[in-house]
């Protein structure tokens, strides 16, 4: 696209100096830095617990059972997960992580009682689906968290890239700890290691601080079941929303058959025994790090979509050589790939599902898509159980290493121009924050206005509306200039990166003014409810809004006009 060359050179010194911005960026705000951690944290336990979870079925049944428990562990977690991410909508989202991380510290810890006292091995796999439902919540809430405690689309791509890379260190870190612990203590000590990691990341989200984005007052909100169904109808209605939910899906068929492979791999392909499982599930980690130390250069990338494609691809083809390469230094280098595209995937997918998404419905939505995560990872699993028993291990390989690079390279087009249209909406965006009302808004609530606002083109001498008309929009001016004229009398010039409007919205009265263009003027139009609602209900714009207010009337009032 011909207006990247408007940006500083791309060379790779600054390309670092941005990525390096955008992880102080994270870590100077001390409310973005406490939910990063917890993420850390949380996702650290996940891993770690999954690796034991593995074992156990695998001694309990063979390859067979690691995939009927993945399918158990998940089916539970699919249902409900859209309905019970609308909690997420209706109030502070951290106090959700706190509840879903202290269930799951509790559940896993009780894993490893069982464990301890050589209990049955069923209540083991029970305590496991507490434990993934209560997981598979933390996300949706974390992601819904995250664009509320930014102020734009670059803010939030550098929340995202750091939580790709404590997300990917977690994936390292998770296995890795567990290796050891399996090398050394046992299976039991894994468990403990994750319910406290999980206990922890309830401790560092308590008491976050920030501005909640307006919410449409409601008189009781609606049952948990309707109130899902608002974020599946939402994703329905979207083809760039269901395009990312599908191919995650996709990715995640991948994941769900790689918890069963990677133990096949260890133990039966290249005979590494129990630590290996762990060793290959760290490769994919050090992978994954690596790619967010990557994806931390795209943090100002204008090709989300791009790059998320490529991360789907990678979900891929690494996963088929192994098939051809069945060595041990082999597969950990060809999982570390997976991992790199699992940092690309992060920055693409859950970047732009916080940007497409209204905010009000932001939690439904991730909701949907950790459902649809869960069920795939199950159906996964399972499936790639049943191949490796008929098939054998390296037929199963290239045929789920195939197909996330079939859909990525058939995505591509409609990724393509779902980047051009946020590109669109950024430059809309930065002209919304040069107004100072606007300015103060959090980025949920600018992208709401953005995502409606009108563009009008008007010749230069026309009237853009009179004195006495009915209010229905607050104009921002792109390029151009306007003059306000009231009672005949010209009381000021407009030009870009102001507005106009706001007075009549405000108080609630008939226009104040005319407003007569002096050049061909090119305006956003945003429609009056809109502004009321997002504006008005956010209490630093809000103030803003009634100090320009002010201002102008202390200027001008129109004669015989006592209201305003």
């Amino acid at each position: 696209m011909r207006h990247l060359a408007e940006d500083p050179p791309n060379r790779p010194r600054a390309r670092l100096g941005r990525a390096a911005a955008a992880i102080a960026g994270s870590a100077r705000n001390p409310d973005l830095r406490r939910a990063q951690l917890s993420f850390l944290a949380a996702w650290s336990a996940e891993w770690s617990f999954t690796v034991a979870l593995g074992i156990v079925a695998y001694r309990d049944g063979g390859p067979t059972a690691v995939g009927l428990v993945g399918l158990l562990r998940m089916a539970p977690a699919a249902v409900l997960a859209p309905l019970l991410s609308p909690l997420a909508d209706r109030g502070r989202r951290e106090r959700v992580l706190v509840a879903v991380s202290l269930v799951r510290g509790i559940a896993t810890g009780a894993c490893a009682v069982v464990l301890a006292l050589s209990g049955p091995i069923p209540l083991v796999y029970l305590l496991a689906v507490v434990s993934t439902m209560a997981a598979t919540l933390y996300r949706p809430a974390h992601s819904a968290l995250l664009p509320s405690l930014c102020r734009t689309g670059y803010e939030l791509a550098s929340a995202n890239v750091v939580r790709g890379l404590l997300d990917s260190a977690a994936s390292l870190i998770g296995p890795l700890l567990a290796a050891v612990l399996l090398g050394s203590t046992g299976v039991t000590s894994v468990f403990v290691l994750a319910s406290v990691a999980s206990i922890a990341a309830a401790g560092l989200v308590v008491g976050l601080k920030y501005d909640a984005p307006p919410r449409p007052a409601a008189e009781a909100p609606p049952p948990l079941l309707r109130s899902a169904v608002v974020g599946l109808r939402a994703v329905s209605r979207s083809p760039d929303l269901a395009l990312i939910m599908g191919l995650a899906v996709v990715q995640t068929l991948t994941r769900g058959a790689l918890t069963v492979l990677t133990v096949v791999i260890a133990i039966d392909l290249l005979d590494t025994g129990e630590s290996g499982v762990g060793l290959l599930n760290a490769g994919l980690g050090a992978g994954a790090v690596l790619g967010s130390l990557g994806a931390s250069l795209l943090v100002d990338t204008r090709r989300l979509g791009g790059w998320f494609a490529v991360g789907v691809a990678l979900w891929g083809l690494p996963v088929a050589l192994i098939a051809a390469v069945p060595q041990q230094a082999a597969a950990l280098a060809l999982l570390a790939f997976v991992g790199v595209g699992n940092a690309l995937i992060d920055l693409g997918g859950f970047t732009l599902l916080g940007r497409i998404a209204p905010d009000d419905v932001l939690a439904r939505v991730f909701g949907v898509l950790e459902s649809l995560v869960a069920l795939s990872m199950g159906v996964g699993a399972l499936a790639a159980s049943y191949l490796v028993e008929g098939a054998g291990v390296r037929v199963t390989l290239v045929a789920v290493g195939a197909l996330c690079p079939l859909c990525a390279v058939l995505s591509w087009p409609r990724l393509r121009r779902m980047d051009g249209s946020l590109d669109i909406r950024d430059r809309d965006i930065a002209t919304l924050r040069e107004v100072p009302m606007l300015g103060a808004l959090p980025l949920p609530s600018i992208e709401q206005l953005a995502r409606g606002a009108g563009r009008l083109e008007v010749p230069a001498g026309q009237v853009v509306f009179r004195q006495g008309d009915l209010a229905e929009h607050y104009y921002v001016i792109e390029s151009g200039r306007v003059e306000v004229v009231g009672d005949g009398t010209v009381i000021t010039t407009l030009g870009p990166g102001e507005g106009f409007g706001e007075v009549a919205l405000v108080r609630q009265v008939p226009r104040t003014a005319t407003v007569r263009t002096l050049d061909e003027v090119h305006l956003q139009s945003l429609q009056a409810d809109r502004f009321r609602a997002v504006v008005l209900g956010f209490p630093p714009s809000a103030r803003d809004a009634g100090t320009t207010v002010d201002s102008m009337l202390t200027r001008y009032a129109p004669r015989g006009d006592t209201d305003a």
